[in-house]
């Protein structure tokens, strides 16, 4: 497995060693110990989470806090523009985002730690995106910060208004929102 950073050094993007023939391909989608050694991260994976969305849904930016979850995203049909927010106020990278498309030709995923908050916008005719997660869904700890945020500045490829759900229109500011310390 191939490991690139960044701007947001915890956060990390990997690229699996395919085989491929005429026949086809094959991967490891996730290593645990190839996971822990890239990331220094010793964690278990305890749920996992599948979404279908179509062209020009923009979920996010999600995050749990407390009971903070650790994302593992991959992208199993279409492409996103995946983005991640630093929101943990004693980091030297708090209010910062990064981005990296994600696609099912690509093959890459990402490494969201506790800590951050998450999102995408999906850019084919749909996508089908798998999350490995840290913790349990909890909804009472479930937040969202603006995916418009102007102090966040996030530079979503767009062509007119995302498609939204009602909770992600509900999305507040940075600086209202409920961080990490």
């Amino acid at each position: 497995m191939k490991v690139s950073s960044t701007r947001l050094p915890e956060v990390l993007v990997m690229e699996p060693r395919v085989f491929g023939d005429e026949r086809g391909h094959f991967f490891e989608s996730h290593n645990q110990r190839e996971f822990e050694a890239a990331t220094g991260a010793r964690t278990t994976f305890v749920q996992d989470n599948q979404s279908r969305s179509k062209k020009n849904v923009l979920r996010g930016l999600h995050y749990q806090n407390p009971q903070a979850q650790g994302k593992l995203l991959r992208i199993l049909a279409g492409e996103v523009f995946d983005v991640v927010v630093d929101i943990r106020r004693s980091s030297p990278t708090f209010g910062q985002w990064s981005s990296v498309n994600l696609s099912a030709e690509n093959r890459l995923a990402i490494w969201v730690p506790p800590g951050f908050a998450h999102g995408f916008l999906v850019l084919s005719d749909y996508a089908e995106a798998l999350y490995k997660v840290t913790d349990v869904y909890a909804p009472q700890h479930e937040h969202c910060i603006a995916w418009n945020d102007p102090e966040l500045a996030i530079t979503w490829p767009l062509t007119g208004s995302p498609d939204l759900s009602a909770k992600d229109q509900r999305g507040k500011s940075l600086k209202d929102a409920e961080l990490f310390d």
